[in-house]
């Protein structure tokens, strides 16, 4: 695997370009690879990973067949050895800016760093679109932002022996109280009120570790953060009764992600509801040879999984292979029984 810098402007001709190098990106790399497509992969962001290994790098995953539990770095990391077999480039901190058809019926890609793509094939795998987190209209809150207010818990170690409050009423809000009060001095959670959007049996846990004394759980909102400009000390919680002061080393609002999709809005594909619409066949778009695969597509029955988008990234790859080998007969193999695949794989 590979990575151009942006000083290497040039066109570029490949059988694939994937936008978005997340899990279900990375996933359609290996999918094409056995098809023997070469794929070329951009992300926004600094590294592979996606919201996987951007937001929830040490948050565990239950639904990945074969994996009872393994967090978005670990998913990130296994996926990456999957893939080098096949050798991608990847194009980091790279933003897709505009597509346009060719004559041939191949499309060409611009990024914003200047770089050209020529490919037959364009797959669209960017997740939601770039998430940004909602942040609350805290006074102060921003000069504490990324020393001890995080929007993310990107290693849990680093918040060891700390006093938490964790601010939510989301899935994110309770998965990191249940996973960070072991590690934590004191966790307090935070919400508005006693009813949650999260997963019913997180909420029925946490109000168990609540009654025992193990975690704090105040009702009210955060109106205000104390300290020094770089250390947190306290923030003010506020509701009917009144206000009170929670001591802390760290602040953890969890109040959802906003979804941009970005210039990918002008690429002349339907969208419905801000999300791609494609077949359940080729997961196609409205536009030939542009896919879109994952959390940003749209169809009946859809539903935001990672499995979900594996799935969508094999029957993608069958109908990239026929616009980019149109002369070849698909020949579809299985890993366990192709010789030649097995090959491939067992090389590195």
């Amino acid at each position: 695997m590979s990575q151009l810098t942006h000083k290497e402007i040039r066109l570029i001709r490949t059988d694939a370009v994937i936008i978005g190098a997340g899990p279900v990106g990375l996933f359609a790399v290996f999918e094409l690879g056995l098809l023997n497509l070469q794929a070329h992969v951009i992300d926004v962001l600094a590294k592979p990973g996606g919201q996987c290994a951007e937001f929830y790098p040490e948050k565990p995953i239950y639904d990945i067949p074969g994996l009872p539990a393994c967090t978005g770095q670990e998913l990130t990391d296994n996926l990456m050895r999957q893939i080098r077999p096949f050798d991608p480039v990847f194009h980091f901190s790279t933003s897709a800016e505009r597509i346009e058809p060719l004559p041939n019926g191949h499309w060409r890609l611009f990024t914003d760093d200047g770089q050209v793509f020529e490919a037959p094939s364009i797959v669209v795998a960017a997740g939601g679109g770039s998430f940004t987190p909602k942040k609350p209209p805290i006074p102060g809150l921003a000069t504490y932002e990324g020393k001890a207010v995080h929007y993310a818990v990107r290693r849990i170690e680093s918040l060891r022996g700390q006093r938490l409050v964790i601010s939510g009423g989301g899935d994110s809000a309770l998965d990191w109280t249940l996973a960070l009060h072991t590690v934590a001095e004191r966790v307090t959670l935070v919400h508005r009120r006693a009813d949650f959007r999260a997963a019913p049996d997180s909420v029925r846990r946490m109000f168990a570790l609540a009654e025992r004394g193990e975690i704090d759980f105040k009702l009210g909102e955060i109106t205000g953060v104390t300290g020094d400009g770089t250390a947190l000390s306290a923030v003010t919680v506020s509701n009917d009764q009144g206000s009170t002061q929670v001591a802390c080393e760290a602040l953890l609002p969890f109040y959802g992600l906003t979804m941009k999709i970005g210039p990918i809005e002008g690429f002349g594909l339907e969208l419905r509801g801000g999300r791609i619409a494609v077949d359940t066949e080729r997961f196609e778009s409205n536009r030939p040879g542009v896919f879109a695969i994952g959390d940003i597509n749209d169809y009946p029955g859809k539903l935001k999984l990672i499995l979900s988008g594996f799935h969508e990234a094999a029957l993608m790859a069958q109908q990239a292979f026929r616009r980019a080998r149109p002369d070849q007969k698909l020949l579809f193999q299985y890993t366990t029984t192709s010789t030649r695949l097995k090959e491939k794989l067992e090389t590195t």
